[in-house]
């Protein structure tokens, strides 16, 4: 697997920043959890999101978190990007992730799944701003970060 790229590091750790300071500003107790950090579906198989938002800490160990998380974000790359928009978008919609993000930087596009609504896949561009399902209020461009 390829070595995360500068753009790839940038955009996580402002993703990451943002929705903590989001959560921050309502006082909060959701946390966000960027790469490396476990998820288990199952006891023995994990996968480490790019980015783990989890609103109920019963789910956190030490280990990282047993169960889905309510909102994943993935960025992905050449050699990721199979993975990311099928493999784990079935496995994340199966496991009851509520939102899925897939930021790819090659296209500068954002698609959106929100799992437990009809219309539940939505793609844009970095130049929209994107309401993120989970919370209200919260408004996330990804062109802002570069």
């Amino acid at each position: 697997m390829e070595l995360p790229n500068r753009i790839h590091q940038e955009i996580c750790f402002s993703l990451s920043r943002k929705i903590a300071d989001f959560i921050d500003s309502r006082k909060g107790s959701d946390k966000v959890y960027p790469a490396p950090f476990a998820v288990f579906f199952d006891t023995d198989i994990y996968v480490e999101p790019d980015i783990s938002v989890i609103c109920d800490k019963a789910k956190l160990s030490d280990q990282g978190c047993h169960g889905a998380p309510d909102w994943i974000i993935e960025i992905t790359s050449p050699t990721t990007q199979r993975m990311d928009y099928f493999v784990k978008l079935f496995q994340y919609r199966i496991a009851g992730v509520r939102e899925y993000w897939i930021v790819n930087p090659m296209k500068q596009t954002v698609q959106v799944y929100i799992f437990n609504e009809a219309g539940d896949s939505m793609q844009f561009s970095f130049d929209d701003t994107i309401r993120v399902g989970i919370y209200e209020n919260l408004y996330i461009r990804i062109g802002d970060f570069l």
